[in-house]
This record gives C-alpha cells, sequence and structure tokens, in this order.
C-alpha cells in the first residue's frame, strides 16, 4: 500500500483530501498543527519549520512506509491593504505556504527517487494567477508554489517523479472567513458574491478538489506533469 502524506488535512481541502485517497487505498499521513485534532494517522508539525518537517517525515516512514505522494497543502492567509501588513504576517505567509512545500518536497523527493516513482501535487490557488486585492502575500506564495512545481516536474522527472500544481478558485472552507472579515460582511454573503462572480454560479466544494488530487496520484496521469488544474467555475475562461 502507497503512502501519501496531505500537510493541513484538518480542516478543509486537506481533509477532504485525505479522506478520498484512504477510500482510494492509500495509507494516509495526515499533517496538523500542534493542538489540533485529525483522524486517522495523525503527525503534527508547522511545516514552516524545516526541523520539525525533516522529524514527521522520518516519523512516518517508520511508522506507515515512505512517502510516495505528497499533497502540499497547508496554507496561511491574511487579508489587508499592503500597507497595513506587516513584515512578519508577510514572511508567516510565505513561510508556511512556500516554505512549507519546499521544506516537504526536499525531504520527500529523495525516497521517492529512490523508489523511482512518486507524486507531487502543491495546492496554488487561482489567486497566485491572477492575483487578488488585498492577499498580496498569499498571492505571491501561491505563484511562488507553482513556478516551483514545474521547476521540480523538470528536476524530478528523470527520477519518475510527477510533479504538478492545482489552482483552485474559491472553496467552501474555514478560509473564507477570513475574506468575509476583511470586507465586513457574514460568511453566506462572501460565498453569495463569489458565487455571483463565477461562470457556473457557486463556489467549488472540497472534495471536487480532492478528486483533482486523486487523479494526479493515480498511475494513469503518469505523462502529466509540470502542469495546473484549475477548478474554478469558469473564472479563468
Amino acid at each position: 500500500m502507497r503512502v501519501a502524506l496531505v500537510t493541513g488535512a484538518a480542516t478543509g481541502i486537506g481533509l477532504a483530501t485525505a479522506d478520498l485517497l484512504e477510500e482510494r487505498g492509500w495509507r494516509v499521513a495526515r499533517n496538523h498543527l500542534p493542538g489540533q485534532d485529525v483522524r486517522g494517522h495523525g503527525f503534527a508539525a508547522d511545516v514552516g519549520d524545516p526541523a520539525a518537517v525533516n522529524a514527521m517525515v522520518e516519523r512516518i516512514t517508520a511508522e506507515l512506509g515512505a512517502v510516495s505522494l505528497l499533497v502540499s497543502n497547508a496554507a496561511a492567509m491574511i487579508m489587508g491593504a499592503i500597507e497595513r501588513v506587516s513584515e512578519a504576517d508577510f514572511w508567516k505567509v510565505v513561510d508556511t505556504n512556500l516554505g512549507g512545500y519546499f521544506n516537504c518536497a526536499r525531504a520527500c523527493a529523495p525516497p521517492m527517487a529512490e523508489a523511482g516513482w512518486g507524486r507531487i501535487v502543491a495546492i496554488s490557488s487561482e489567486w497566485g494567477q491572477t492575483g487578488w486585492p488585498g492577499a498580496t502575500a498569499y498571492c505571491a506564495s501561491k505563484a511562488g508554489m507553482i513556478s516551483m512545481t514545474k521547476a521540480l516536474a523538470r528536476e524530478l522527472g528523470p527520477s519518475g517523479i510527477t510533479a504538478n500544481a492545482i489552482a483552485p478558485g474559491v472553496i467552501d472552507t474555514p478560509q473564507l472567513e477570513v475574506d468575509a472579515a476583511d470586507a465586513r460582511v457574514t460568511l453566506d454573503e462572501i460565498k453569495r458574491r463569489y458565487a455571483a462572480a463565477t461562470p457556473l454560479g457557486r463556489i467549488g466544494e472540497a472534495r471536487e478538489v480532492a478528486m483533482a488530487v486523486a487523479y494526479l496520484a493515480s498511475d494513469s496521469a503518469g505523462s502529466l506533469t509540470g502542469q495546473v488544474l484549475s477548478p474554478n467555475g469558469g473564472t479563468t475562461l
């Protein structure tokens, strides 16, 4: 049974992805922040901390086996005009989103290369492609994830490892609470606004992103690498 590491697996897209991969027969290591509750095989670590990531991957390998699939999903987000964003907040977002991806890929890629098979899937964002006002740190980090994915695809391809990114549009997860607070509206209202701006007339669901991850992790996607899938309801047509 192959082993998957899903970061940020306590809620939202990470939780949906971990659940679906287990349904598909994967043994799933569910990364979460210390203090969070997760079901299944939980592994607490702040992915922005390289030492914590290395220790986590070593523990996963000892308890479940070598990681064959990395789903880099853990994310931090702040909203606000650039003049109000502190350096500390900016780097916290970048260190978690982009730095966490780097830390996990660096720890997981060598065993994948040794096995001659591996999958890396980065959960980026539509905003990493288009930008969004008030989300400079988040957009920068998510754009960086896309570029790093393309670099990893070229670097790791000869070792049998694919690397792809998913750039979802607005997804119905707890992260929308940040958007609602920034806009000073209710959670229901921010969902309504985002849905109205989407050609399909609705926001996405976490399981829809999870389905894209499961495809990229499968043998059927063996020739797909360095690409960006965009489950966004048509907002970037």
